[in-house]
């Protein structure tokens, strides 16, 4: 509970530790770890979007040894089955020629789950994900069975390579809370990357946070304070996006088909929570709900046919919404 300032600066004290703790192995990506730091301490799940060998993996990995969580990976492939991922119903023979049913849970069963290449699997292995991100459960013959918390669907897939597979679709993107844009590492980083990794010891992440303090920061992001004008301001982006609104501007009106939908204004106001406990303020600002509307519109904006020809994509068109609502501020 954040009842003083003190507690306040104690919070964001720890999670900037965490931050400092990722940083020691990620070398750069600041704008991808600060991003799935939001991710985590908002409760959420996401996407990671970048060519292969960025460190999406390590970075994920990283994350879980840092704050001590049940780390699983499962990689997806054309073949991967839902129960490859749910689990299955064994049946187990007692000494006696006795029969009983016993669920044996698969890889989803963790705290941090890393979904690799995620749309390289079909419709149907991935619809699997689809009650665990949203209710936090999985069904498997018949039985209801209660995922452990914190659960968190960490899911990376590939922009450039699009044989073999299947994207994914938007009732699934939606439940996505951010898709991070993973950019490719600058000369100096590159160096320092190559200097880490082939040398004779490589740094590894320590425990700095505990499951447990983890979800304490997660109830401290949900004290933050949304004043009416902040929340009229985060419904006005979230509106804008749609086509057919009288306020939309006209990039908006020509090259989108579909907006976002209720969940991204969930989105962008708990992750503007976790941006303000971070910098040890109790309340979300305009620069919150700027610097969060990006990762949280990026898979929420459907582009017309038009748009993506051209090469125009969603973070230009949030862009619009923007700079048009500043314009009128």
């Amino acid at each position: 509970m954040i009842e003083t300032k003190a507690q306040l600066e104690e919070a964001a004290a720890r999670i900037a530790l965490l931050r400092e703790e990722i940083g020691r192995v990620i070398v750069g990506q600041q704008a991808v770890v600060e991003q799935l730091l939001w991710c985590l301490l908002a409760g959420g799940h996401a996407l990671l979007e970048g060519i292969p060998g960025l460190g999406k993996t390590m970075l994920i990995r990283t994350v879980a040894d840092s704050v001590a969580l049940q780390f699983s990976r499962i990689q997806f492939t054309p073949d991967l089955m839902p129960s490859d991922i749910t689990g299955t119903t064994l049946i187990d023979f007692g000494s006696q020629g006795s029969a009983a049913h016993r669920f044996q849970p698969g890889p989803i069963f963790g705290n941090l789950v890393l979904a690799d290449e995620i749309n390289r699997a079909t419709p149907k292995t991935q619809s699997a994900l689809l009650e665990a991100m949203q209710e936090g459960t999985v069904t498997a013959g018949g039985d209801t069975h209660r995922l452990p918390k914190p659960f968190f669907v960490l899911a990376t897939q590939n922009p450039i390579e699009q044989e073999g597979t299947y994207p994914l679709p938007e009732a699934q993107l939606d439940r996505f809370l951010l898709k991070i844009g993973v950019d490719y590492p600058s000369r100096e980083e590159l160096k320092e990357i190559v200097l880490r990794t082939t040398s004779t010891s490589q740094p590894q992440a320590s425990v700095v946070m505990s499951a447990a303090e983890l979800t304490d920061l997660q109830l401290a992001a949900k004290q933050i304070l949304v004043s009416e004008d902040m929340l009229d301001l985060a419904v006005k982006v979230v509106m804008m996006s749609h086509p057919h609104e009288q306020d939309a501007p006209d990039d908006i009106r020509k090259y989108v088909r579909f907006g976002a939908g209720p969940r991204a204004l969930q989105a962008i106001i708990s992750v503007s929570k976790v941006r303000a406990l971070m910098a040890g303020r109790l309340h979300i600002s305009w620069n919150d709900i700027r610097q969060t509307a990006l990762p949280v519109l990026r898979h929420r904006i459907v582009l017309s046919y038009e748009a993506q020809a051209m090469g125009i994509t969603s973070d230009r068109m949030t862009e619009a919404i923007l700079h048009s609502i500043e314009a009128e501020r």
